[in-house]
């Protein structure tokens, strides 16, 4: 996620000094993946690259550079995750510590004015650059000087949509490569009753954009997280037009007919990554009787998720509803970029070189 951007910033406007501590590379089994990020301050630090003693190490050594009288710095150190670090995972990971100037860092202001304006970029860091590639354009830290692979990579993940973070080998030295981009997770979700405000509050936490739509006037609470768009539509069917292909919907309104309607537009639709219908067996068994009295067939039919909710979680208190419905949707999510990830993977080992 790109929260970290926005709390940098906001971090850098109170005058702190910041460090920031990536996982830059990952071998084997670690706790997170390569782009987890916390930030340092001498008061506090936030985010996570994975608890445990990593974390508590990693927080130390930032703690002690931001005594340091160096205004700026980045330095990589190399973690095993056995027994001399107190984990067991038994992977290697590479954390990357840049110490960030509060007064000036061109690389930041640069990302920040691009995220700020929605211009996808793909942030490139080496063990000493950073480099923002856009379609169009290389800054940050030695931008004149770019490797021409680099900016390949770069472009063609923005290219192809990719959003996660991966290490790269690149002339022998590993480079991390992240998209700065929106969420390519979108989710519509009909209905602001008590399960789609526990949906919302659980749902907000992963990277994705969330459309709340309800046709009830103030129904929706005064503050929202900053991914949360509430739409309040006298007709919720118009909203299906401005969700893109690939769109997640959870569909948990007030009124059994509003929910058969949107349902059916979505299914008719059928160009959709996941559709939810809360309910039991017997409201989806009504809902298939009537819609193939509307001529959808069967094929359709069968991607309409109802019950919703991974298997095996029995509650139906709205918060354990909305864990349930998360677990699902991360994992038609994660299958669907793995689909995805096979279709475009070369045989054989790639390493990039000039």
């Amino acid at each position: 996620m790109n929260a970290w951007i926005d709390e940098l910033q906001q971090l850098r406007a109170t005058h702190r000094e910041v460090m920031l501590v990536t996982v830059a590379n990952v071998r084997g089994s670690a706790p997170r993946e390569a782009g987890a990020r916390m930030l340092v301050t001498p008061q506090q630090c936030s985010g996570s690259i994975g608890g445990g003693q990593l974390e508590y190490q990693c927080t130390r050594i930032a703690a002690e550079q931001l005594r340091n009288d160096a205004t700026s710095m980045r330095f990589r150190r190399r973690f095993p995750l056995g027994a001399n670090l107190g984990q067991c995972c038994g992977g290697v990971v590479e954390i990357l510590f840049e110490k960030i100037a509060t007064d000036e860092c061109r690389w930041f202001d640069e990302l920040f004015r691009l995220y700020s304006a929605r211009v996808p970029v793909v942030m490139a860091t080496s063990a000493d650059q950073c480099y923002l590639v856009t379609a169009n354009g290389v800054s940050g830290t030695g931008a004149a000087d770019a490797p021409e692979a680099i900016v390949r990579i770069a472009r063609s993940m923005l290219c192809e949509g990719q959003h996660r973070a991966s290490s790269i080998e690149v002339d022998g030295r590993p480079v991390l490569f992240e998209a700065i981009t929106e969420s390519g997770m979108n989710i519509a979700i009909f209905g602001a009753g008590h399960v789609g405000s526990a949906c919302v509050a659980s749902l907000s936490a992963i990277d994705c954009r969330i459309r709340w739509i309800d046709s009830r006037r103030n129904i929706f609470p005064q503050a929202v997280p900053a991914c949360v768009s509430r739409v309040e539509c006298p007709d919720p069917l118009l909203e299906l037009a401005a969700m893109p292909p690939g769109s997640f919907y959870l569909v948990m309104t007030h009124s059994h007919a509003l929910d058969y309607a949107v349902c059916q537009r979505i299914l008719e639709r059928g160009d959709f990554a996941y559709c939810g219908l809360i309910g039991s067996v017997a409201k989806r068994r009504r809902f298939e009787k009537l819609m193939r009295n509307v001529g959808l067939r069967q094929a359709a039919l069968a991607n309409l998720t109802c019950p919703i909710g991974i298997a095996g979680i029995e509650g139906k208190r709205p918060a354990e509803i909305a864990i349930a419905v998360t677990a699902e949707l991360l994992r038609t999510r994660d299958a669907d970029m793995h689909a995805q990830a096979c279709d475009r993977r070369p045989s054989g080992l790639v390493v990039v070189s000039d």
